[in-house]
C-alpha cells in the first residue's frame, strides 16, 4: 500500500522522508560555517527528495529555495548562536536516525522493500 495514495503506509513513507529531509539539512548545516541554509537545503532534497517527484515540483522547488533567508538571518529569527542552534541539530539528527530506523524495520518487517 505504499504507493497507495491516502493510504497510512504512504503517508508513514513521507513522514519518513520529511524526518530525513529535515536530518540531512541539518548535517549539511553544520557541516562547514559556510554552508548557507539555501545550499544545505537544496543538497537535501536532492538527496532525499527529488528522486521521487517529478520534473514539475523539482522545478517549483528549486523556485522555492530561492526565498530561504541566509544562515544568519535564520539564527537571528530563531533568536539561536551558531553554538546553540548547533547542539539543537545535533540532538535532532540523532533521534530523527533513531526513528528513521525503527520505520524502516517496520516495513522490512512486513516484507515492503525500501526503495519506493
Amino acid at each position: 500500500m505504499v504507493k497507495s495514495p491516502g493510504s497510512h503506509t504512504r503517508n508513514l513513507r513521507r513522514v519518513r522522508q520529511g524526518l530525513d529531509l529535515i536530518r540531512e539539512l541539518f548535517k549539511n548545516f553544520l557541516s562547514t560555517e559556510k554552508y548557507s541554509l539555501k545550499k544545505a537545503a537544496t543538497t537535501a532534497y536532492q538527496q532525499v527528495c527529488a528522486p521521487y517527484h517529478t520534473w514539475a515540483v523539482r522545478t517549483a522547488v528549486s523556485a522555492g529555495m530561492c526565498t530561504l533567508p541566509t544562515r544568519d538571518q535564520l539564527l537571528l529569527n530563531l533568536n539561536e548562536t551558531d553554538k546553540s542552534a548547533a547542539k539543537e541539530m545535533r540532538r535532532y539528527i540523532k533521534a530523527s536516525s533513531d526513528v528513521i530506523k525503527i520505520i524502516d524495520n517496520l516495513y522490512i518487517s512486513r516484507g515492503i522493500t525500501l526503495d519506493w
